[in-house]
């Protein structure tokens, strides 16, 4: 076999650098489905603190169109099966939806189990439909700051976004970092509601499900409980009257109930600028927990004597983060 001629050196062109992750503008994340979505997702994870992601995640912080829904509570409990009626009932309106479920880290690779995704039944070829496995990784509250990250862009998105997250217990209660309205499931005859209220969780949700309603004098008996866990809790905030649900997603009881209370809940929070300052709130302990976690609670305590001329969460955060990796005070 025979080669060509050799090029002279001076003509062979250098090797291409390094490229960093590609990160799309939000308008065609927005506009390209499905693949657009996930491929955005994948630089969240790959792309942590480069510009474009801050960008990115900037843009679809000012974006949000979505109501974020929370469901949390134990393995078991009925959550996925929860998630799928709404999926269902969400798409017979009409409406787009993103279900994010944080799965517990697997200990030799570190990523998603996916044992909630392996639950969702969904139609691989509905466009307005987004499932996605994100692994809580060592974060105690179930939520890693790539899940923070997803949801952000999720929202943005999608009509509705589910966030499913690993379990609830005294500190896992990051779902309250991203959800405009937590979800507290609970099995009849399980002990949850005492457990609950032991570990502090009722100062958590803004509607309490109580789930497998066909149970019927167990289910009856266990919402009861829960009532008056609440009452002793003092967990409501203030113009808001949490709602305990029977419900079984299974056969359909109880779900128009627990719609009405998600739709009472928004309305709640679109009244009196509620949504705006949750969610302020919200990114402030975002700016917090990204810091705490790369620079431990020391790093947490000199980010907050430092100026920030950054208003945006992830600017300020990728900012702070460029302070204290140079050593100022």
């Amino acid at each position: 076999m025979t080669s060509g001629p050799v090029p002279p050196a001076d003509s062979i062109p250098p090797p291409a650098p390094a490229r960093h992750a590609l990160v799309p503008e939000l308008a065609a994340v927005q506009a390209g489905g499905k693949r657009a979505v996930a491929r955005a997702l994948a630089a969240v994870e790959t792309a942590r603190g480069q510009p474009a992601l801050v960008a990115l995640l900037d843009a679809a912080a000012k974006a949000a169109k979505a109501h974020v829904l929370g469901l949390t509570g134990p393995p078991g409990v009925g959550k996925s099966t929860l998630t799928n009626a709404l999926v269902r009932r969400a798409r017979e309106m009409g409406r787009t939806v993103a279900v994010l479920a944080v799965d517990p880290s697997s200990r030799r690779t570190g990523g998603a189990l996916l044992g909630d995704r392996a639950r969702m039944k969904t139609d691989p070829d509905d466009q307005g439909v987004f499932v996605r496995s994100m692994a809580a990784r060592d974060r105690l509250g179930g939520l890693s700051d790539d899940s923070v990250a997803a949801v952000v862009l999720l929202r943005a998105v999608y009509d509705l976004v589910i966030v499913e997250t690993v379990g609830v217990g005294q500190s896992e209660a990051d779902i309250s970092l991203v959800a405009d309205t937590v979800v507290l499931c609970i099995q009849p005859a399980s002990g949850d509601s005492l457990q609950f209220m032991k570990a502090g969780v009722m100062e958590l949700p803004d509607i309490i499900v109580v789930t497998k309603a066909d149970m019927a004098e167990v289910a009856r008996r266990a919402a009861s409980e829960v009532a008056g866990a609440l009452s002793l809790s003092g967990s409501a905030a203030a113009g808001w009257t949490v709602p305990v649900i029977r419900l079984s997603a299974a056969t359909g009881e109880g779900l128009g109930a627990f719609e009405a209370a998600v739709d009472r809940h928004l309305a709640f929070l679109d009244a009196d600028g509620r949504r705006a300052a949750l969610r302020a709130r919200q990114e402030e302990k975002w700016v917090e927990e990204m810091v705490r976690v790369r620079f431990g609670t020391h790093g947490l305590a000199r980010a907050r004597k430092l100026p920030q001329g950054a208003s945006s969460p992830f600017a300020r955060e990728a900012e702070l983060a460029r302070q204290l990796t140079s050593g100022q005070d």
